[in-house]
């Protein structure tokens, strides 16, 4: 599958992994590559799709958690992109052991490879690491407290990822995303709230709102997160962790709003019960990411919502 976004890199002539790279992020991550090196896509394929690993990649089917085919797949590599992980906030609180394997003891498995390979590795992280903000927007030095086994999980592999590189010499890089959103976006939690407003509002069911729909997201388009990504790849400020966001943020209800008019659709808004543990407020400092990585997003959510196929 070749995605239309076109982005400039400077990474040729290198043996790239993706892990998770037939998934929503990680595809258009190894699409981006593939022409100037050789990729190797590490998915089982419980999230993404076969069709969706770039033509010109290695596609191997297989579980991140299984040692033996991670190390194989690691071998020789110079660059890898982690974007495997189980990335379901809801899924977490059911199964947090399973979460725990997937997003880190195969992330610390991942960096003793990349270790033994002098592999660069860069990971993605999120904003769930930070928990309830104190403050917004919210920097790389705001205290870490996350409120669900997913963000917890997230927390200790970013930790592990920078001590890589301060303990061990790997260069490692940590992109702390916010609420990513683009084409080809499954649903659920508030990364996919958009393909859910998206999917009621063209059916012409109520889009329903979680709490009173006052709480604000900051939401940044999947090409913006693989720009950042390329940026990490190359950066010479490694063993840090940088915030992938816009700086901007919208209410959720003004989200809907926006979906609805785009949509044409004459779906009423509803209001349900809040989420326990829901965060209030969440918008990225973007500063750091800025200076450090050259990288600022570049599309705003009143175009980035016209590139939903369904919304064009």
């Amino acid at each position: 599958m070749t995605h239309a976004a076109r982005f400039e890199h400077e990474i040729a002539g290198k043996t790239v992994l993706v892990t998770g790279g037939a998934g929503f992020v990680g595809s258009r991550i190894a699409d981006a590559v593939v022409a100037d090196n050789t990729v190797r896509v590490l998915d089982d394929l419980s999230a993404g799709s076969r069709d969706a690993a770039p033509q010109g990649a290695e596609l191997i089917v297989a579980d991140v958690c299984d040692d033996d085919r991670l190390v194989a797949a690691m071998d020789g590599v110079d660059l890898v992109f982690h974007q495997a992980a189980v990335v379901s906030v809801a899924r977490s609180t059911e199964a947090p052991v399973a979460t725990n394997r997937t997003n880190v003891d195969a992330t610390l498995r991942l960096l003793e490879a990349a270790r033994e390979q002098d592999a660069r590795v860069v990971f993605a992280s999120s904003a769930a690491v930070y928990g309830h903000p104190e403050c917004v927007p919210v920097d790389e030095s705001h205290p870490t407290r996350p409120t669900s086994p997913y963000g917890v999980s997230k927390l200790a592999a970013d930790q592990y990822v920078r001590l890589y590189a301060s303990l061990y010499d790997v260069p490692t890089v940590a992109l702390r995303y916010f609420n990513v959103y683009g084409p080809g976006q499954p649903g659920g939690d508030y990364s996919g709230v958009i393909t859910t407003f998206v999917e009621q509002a063209l059916a012409g069911d109520p889009i329903t709102v979680y709490g009173d729909g006052e709480q604000t997201r900051d939401f940044v388009h999947v090409d913006d997160v693989v720009r950042a990504n390329l940026r990490a790849a190359t950066t010479p400020d490694v063993g840090a962790a940088y915030n992938v966001g816009t700086g901007e943020a919208v209410t959720i209800a003004a989200l809907a709003e926006r979906i609805r008019a785009l949509a044409g659709s004459g779906s009423s808004i509803v209001t349900t019960d809040a989420r326990n543990g829901d965060i209030r407020h969440s918008r990225a400092a973007t500063e750091a990411a800025r200076d450090r990585l050259g990288f600022e997003a570049s599309i705003p959510l009143s175009e980035g919502l016209k590139t939903l196929p369904r919304l064009q």
